[in-house]
């Protein structure tokens, strides 16, 4: 398994990401949607990482700056083929570590309230994401729940 810096470009990223927006858009109402299309993802503010094994595509996450001392992920998902594999757990220790390097000092995620969103939740909450209010520029809403991590300093 490695995980690349990805420019967004590869047919198999792009397919992941079109099927992420459109299981947000079948699990919450078009409002409630906070996933970024490829565009937003491409965004300077904005890292993003795949994992693969080979040629095949595990996973992808993102991390967007939203202060010199706050980040956001952004675009986690696992194709449906290849969940159970540790993956996403990889994809999101990376994105603490480079938060990390960064100097954040927390780091924040929306994800939804559906039950489809469980295994995420369950997933933030063992690395130690709390469940917070809205942050950045995130209404209150039924359809969203918002997560916190404070970060430690990185080791050097």
């Amino acid at each position: 398994m490695r995980i690349e810096l990805d420019d967004l470009t590869r047919p198999a990223v792009l397919d992941l990401l079109r099927e992420h927006l459109a299981n947000m858009y079948e699990l919450s109402p078009p409002e409630s949607v906070h996933a970024l299309d490829v565009a937003k993802l491409r965004g300077p503010d904005i890292t993003f990482w795949t994992v693969w094994d080979g040629d095949l595509l595990l996973a992808c996450g993102a991390l967007k700056e939203l202060s010199a001392s706050h980040g956001e992920v952004k675009s986690m998902r696992t194709p449906q083929a290849a969940r159970g594999r540790g993956a996403a757990r990889a994809v999101l220790a990376h994105i603490l570590r480079v938060a990390r390097e960064r100097g954040y000092a927390e780091v924040s995620l929306e994800t939804g309230t559906h039950p489809a969103f469980l295994p995420a939740q369950k997933l933030y909450e063992s690395f130690g994401f709390r469940q917070c209010g809205p942050f950045g520029a995130y209404p209150e809403d039924p359809h969203s729940l918002f997560m916190t991590l404070a970060l430690a300093p990185a080791n050097d």
